[in-house]
């Protein structure tokens, strides 16, 4: 890709960037959320024309009008949101659009279909069955039905967007194994991540881009993770997590007691008090955003209590809303922002009976509002009234995080916070988290990332087989006493 500029309204996207890659090589490309990763993506995927520049496949010049044409051409991408139609099942969605033709003219052969969907998800590591359907799926199983949706096109350019934001550790190992047998034949890998740990077990080169520019290209052997973030940020950053825990907790916020729920949770018992971030680990599967879900009344109690400063939550969302709960959801596309709507009606859905308490809607003050969130979270978007779907994935779950900020919550709930941002953008709700707390708030986050529950919580609770099985203080805080509990039965 050679000279590629993009502009959008109010933005300049990409400002005349190069990019190569090699068979056979694994090239990571590395920004901040916002810095044009993802548009110079989607012009390589014929989703986006550039307004400038040109893509040479094997040397010759190729026009790429559509995501048809780039397929055609052996380009395949993984989007960090994913694409998968929820009421098709698994091996319509591998094959859509490319289903094997049955013996009679306009039939499939469904058989061969699933058979080959089986082998493309054993050869993943995955015992899936076909025929469910895809939104039955959670996260990280939906990550890797996309990552064989990807290889069943036999893909000669593979383009990964934050493949591993959503998976366990054994599913990461599994994920870069079949990443250097892609590598082995042939196949050149484009992989987007912040986990800058991934580098030095796949990476062969790296490109930074910043602010729509490329900084530079290097050898990942050449690179430091230090170095990589002041080129990506252009400045030094704060990465740690917390620099003060709560030795003394206020009173209790949350009091679960014997909950269960029509998802599956049994028998949890958890409490958090003011000024306290308190952790749910477990491995994929445990049931943890199940639990949160429950908590907010998003899926259906069939026992036990929630208690939220003294008040029972039982009558769903909108009275845990208004007793102070908030849910920043894993999947802050589809539970957690109305993409279609600007910044704006996306920071204030929450708040509207808080601020507007007689009914009456001021436009002037709603943007006053808004634009306040967006400089307190430093959310990168031309204006309050820019469409949602348009901001790059941190600043969308910036804004999610900005709706709560303005309904006045007491309660936060954080189902994987920091899923797919950058350092810079994770700090940032470090920061958030640790005002909360600082004013008084309660917070129970949920995290894949082991280093995150020990560095982040006060203390944690750990889930299996959607229990909660065990309990952890400060002092016993560790990656290896949360896999202990996770894996093992006792």
């Amino acid at each position: 890709m050679r000279g590629i500029s993009k502009s959008f309204p109010g933005v300049r996207a990409l400002d005349g960037v190069s990019l190569s890659v090699d068979a056979g090589e694994v090239h990571f490309l590395l920004g901040q959320n916002g810095a044009g990763k993802s548009t110079l993506i989607r012009i390589l995927y014929g989703a986006h024309h550039p307004d400038a520049g040109e893509i040479l496949l094997n040397g010759e010049k190729v026009r790429l009008a559509s995501p048809a044409d780039a397929r055609a051409l052996g380009i395949a991408v993984i989007f960090q949101e994913f694409s998968l139609v929820p009421y098709l099942d698994l091996a319509q969605n591998i094959f859509l659009g490319r289903e094997p033709r049955g013996l009679l003219p306009g039939t499939i052969d469904h058989r061969k279909m699933h058979a080959e969907a089986r082998r493309l998800l054993g050869s993943l590591g995955m015992d899936l069955d076909t025929h469910a359907l895809a939104h039955e799926l959670g996260v990280a199983q939906q990550q890797v039905v996309e990552i064989a949706k990807a290889l069943s096109q036999n893909a000669r350019i593979l383009v990964m967007d934050e493949p591993t934001a959503a998976l366990s550790d054994h599913e990461i190992d599994r994920l870069f194994t079949q990443i250097q047998a892609l590598k082995a034949s042939g196949v050149a890998v484009i992989y987007i991540s912040h986990r800058l740990q991934e580098i030095a077990a796949i990476g062969d080169r790296i490109t930074v881009l910043r602010d729509g520019r490329k900084v530079t290209t290097m050898a990942a052997a050449d690179a430091k993770p230090a170095d990589l973030v002041h080129l990506m940020i252009g400045r030094q950053v704060d990465t740690t997590y917390r620099h003060q825990f709560c030795d003394q907790p206020g009173a209790v916020v949350l009091d679960v007691q014997k909950l269960e729920a029509a998802n599956g949770i049994s028998g949890a018992t958890l409490s958090i008090r003011a000024g306290e971030v308190v952790g749910l680990a477990g491995l994929v599967g445990a049931g943890r955003s199940e639990l949160a879900r429950a908590i907010f009344g998003a899926d259906r109690v069939t026992g036990g209590t929630v208690r939220l400063n003294g008040r029972a939550l039982d009558a769903g969302p909108v009275r845990a809303v208004r007793s102070g709960a908030a849910l920043v959801p894993e999947n802050r596309q589809t539970e957690g922002l109305a993409l279609m709507r600007s910044v704006q009606d996306n920071v204030l859905v929450a708040g509207m009976r808080k601020w507007f308490p007689s009914g009456w809607y001021c436009a002037r003050a709603a943007a006053t509002i808004a634009s306040d969130v967006v400089a307190r979270l430093s959310i990168a978007t031309p204006s309050v009234a820019r469409v949602t779907r348009f901001l790059s994935g941190g600043n969308q779950q910036k804004v999610v995080i900005g709706k709560w900020l303005t309904a006045g919550s007491t309660f936060f709930v954080f189902d994987e916070p920091t899923r797919g941002i950058d350092v810079g953008a994770k700090a940032e709700i470090y920061g958030v988290i640790n005002r909360l707390v600082a004013d008084g708030a309660a917070v129970l986050m949920i995290s894949s990332e082991l280093p995150e529950v020990v560095a982040v919580c006060d203390r944690a609770y750990v889930m299996r087989d959607k229990r909660i099985v065990g309990e952890l203080q400060r002092s016993e805080l560790s990656e290896a006493n949360i896999l202990r509990l996770a894996m093992h039965h006792e």
